[in-house]
């Protein structure tokens, strides 16, 4: 007896571009990275250091403390849109060496941190590192 049932035809893959995928990397990298803040807010001690004015590692909170920390998270953000409007030449070298950066800042805030700030810094450093290598594998049109 022949099987009446019909084969689905297989799913469609459209085909991504670069700067989209590129953009997509910083969102993903930026909701882990405020993700783990805000998680962050539950490890002990943490709130009562944000009432005495003291950051982490950084010690006592000052308006430059506070800048340096804005700039230092706006750029990620702002690399989203960046990645989708820059120029490919210039958007490609930015994407490496804000990748790069980016990642070093993870391994260097890891160390001691708690385990759920360790995991997730381990997924923002590959997320970094996708950013570098998808940007420097950015494909060429033929001449």
């Amino acid at each position: 007896m022949a099987s009446s049932k019909q084969i689905a035809p297989p799913l469609e893959d459209a085909k991504i571009p670069v700067k989209i995928k590129l953009a997509a990397l910083w969102t993903s990298l930026m909701l882990c990275y405020v993700y783990g803040d805000y998680f962050g807010l539950y490890v002990p001690g943490k709130l009562q250091n944000m009432t005495d004015g003291r950051m982490g590692p950084l010690g006592a909170v000052t308006e430059g403390v506070l800048i340096g920390t804005a700039i230092m998270m706006a750029i990620p953000a702002l690399m989203v849109f960046l990645s989708l409007a820059m120029k490919p030449v210039l958007s490609r070298w930015v994407n490496v060496l804000l990748g790069l950066v980016y990642a070093a800042i993870m391994m260097l805030t890891m160390p001691g941190a708690w385990r759920f700030y360790q995991l997730l810094g381990v997924i923002e450093i590959l997320l970094s590192l996708t950013i570098v290598v998808l940007a420097l594998r950015w494909p060429r049109h033929a001449p």
